[in-house]
């Protein structure tokens, strides 16, 4: 019986020991890749927009608070207006309370607006604290789908009627074909989405298991069901008419209302934009900002906003303060709003300072935990390598 050389040994065991020292690296260089393309928007487009933002500071001494309240007042309502989707499309039995959906969103919002391609994270996030409040996963993954769906649907419908009123208005900007084209794949993705699922439940239930077996909390099984669950409820929604209406008009308002928020932000340095011609430029920017580069489309839809809002007859320095005093509101604020709210869901009144410290990192590592795989989908060298107990030994 032969024996092996220990130097056959360590030749067999080098190879798996590189192999396992460049999963450890891979997500270092992955955070160190996402911190230099933010730092490359903040140096190309955030910091320029600020240079001639502060050269027309004199504006300050002509703002009008009245429309700064009203500006504000509006992003609120339109906040609350996307907790009335979520009411309106869950199931009536064990429904939170508004005030919970609220705070909710806002807690998804919070992280959605910190971490890069945060729609993961603050999917994660709302899905463990609905569920929390005693909703079935599946309820609320076919809620969570059908509103994201339904809201990309609407905008695109929205921005299509604005582009459509302004061309006669304003003329023909080269930047309408591309985002028509965008609008046009996406909504051809989402028909083509709920299609397979209302048509070819089961095909797309095999599909989605395989994809579920890679989203943590979620699993293969229970997106499986909710794929199931989705197709019914499609077909509930398309033969309710009265929910089918009361859903588009909630996610209509919106937007809606996020847009006229950007308006009084614009009124209050003395412009007054062309209501159409403001959604358009809103539409736009806000199409092109949900591509996962950044957080909530930080730096892109602050400087395509502007730019677009100059064509439509703004002068540059009120475009881009207005928009970056609405980016305070919209952006911003809802972050330690979120944290506040995640708090007053997760920790009991009267509670301590420390609990308070204790709800707030736990929601900042829930947020980076959903954007990661699973740890029983690892490969063993890696899991091995991040148990406390072997990194001791």
């Amino acid at each position: 019986m032969s024996r092996q050389s220990p130097s056959a040994d360590t030749e067999k065991a080098a190879p798996k020991g590189w192999r396992s020292r460049l999963r450890t690296a891979r997500r270092p260089l992955r955070r160190l890749a996402i911190l230099l393309i933010l730092a490359l928007i903040v140096e190309y487009l955030v910091i320029p927009e600020l240079v001639l933002a502060s050269k027309d500071l004199y504006l300050l001494g002509r703002l009008n608070v009245g429309w700064l309240i009203a500006g504000l007042i509006l992003e609120a309502v339109s906040l609350f207006c996307y907790a009335l989707l979520n009411r309106v499309l869950l199931p009536p039995q064990g429904r939170p309370s508004l005030s919970k959906l609220f705070r909710i969103d806002l807690s998804a919002a919070a992280v959605a607006h910190v971490v890069p391609a945060g729609t993961v994270g603050s999917a994660g996030i709302g899905y463990q604290l609905f569920t929390a409040e005693g909703i079935p996963g599946t309820d609320v993954g076919v809620m969570m789908a059908t509103k994201g769906m339904g809201s990309t649907v609407v905008l695109n419908v929205l921005l299509w009627i604005a582009l459509v009123i302004s061309i006669p208005l304003s003329g023909f900007h080269p930047v309408y074909a591309t985002v028509a084209i965008v609008g046009a794949v996406v909504l051809g993705v989402i028909a083509a989405l709920v299609l397979g699922i209302t048509l070819g439940e089961k095909r797309a239930a095999r599909i989605v298991r395989s994809i579920g077996q890679r989203i943590p909390v979620v699993g293969g099984d229970r997106l499986e069901q909710i794929v199931f669950q989705a197709a019914a409820s499609i077909r509930r929604l398309a033969h309710n008419r009265a929910v089918l209406v009361e859903s588009l008009t909630w996610a209509a308002l919106n937007w809606l209302l996020d847009a006229a928020s950007l308006w009084c932000f614009i009124a209050a340095f003395g412009g007054f934009a062309n209501p159409v011609g403001l959604f358009a430029a809103y539409g736009i920017a806000n199409v092109l900002g949900a591509i996962p580069v950044t957080p909530g489309g930080l730096g892109i839809i602050d400087t395509i906003t502007p730019v677009l809002l100059v064509g439509f007859g703004l002068t540059g320095s009120v475009a881009t303060l207005g928009v970056l005093a609405w980016r305070l509101v919209n952006f911003w604020l809802p972050i330690p709003a979120g944290a506040i709210a995640y708090v007053s869901l997760k920790v009991p009144r009267g509670a301590g300072l420390r609990a308070r410290r204790r709800a707030i990192s736990e929601m900042a590592a829930r947020g980076s935990a959903a954007r990661r795989p699973p740890a029983d989908l690892l490969p063993p060298e890696e899991t091995a390598e991040e148990t406390p107990a072997q990194d001791r030994s």
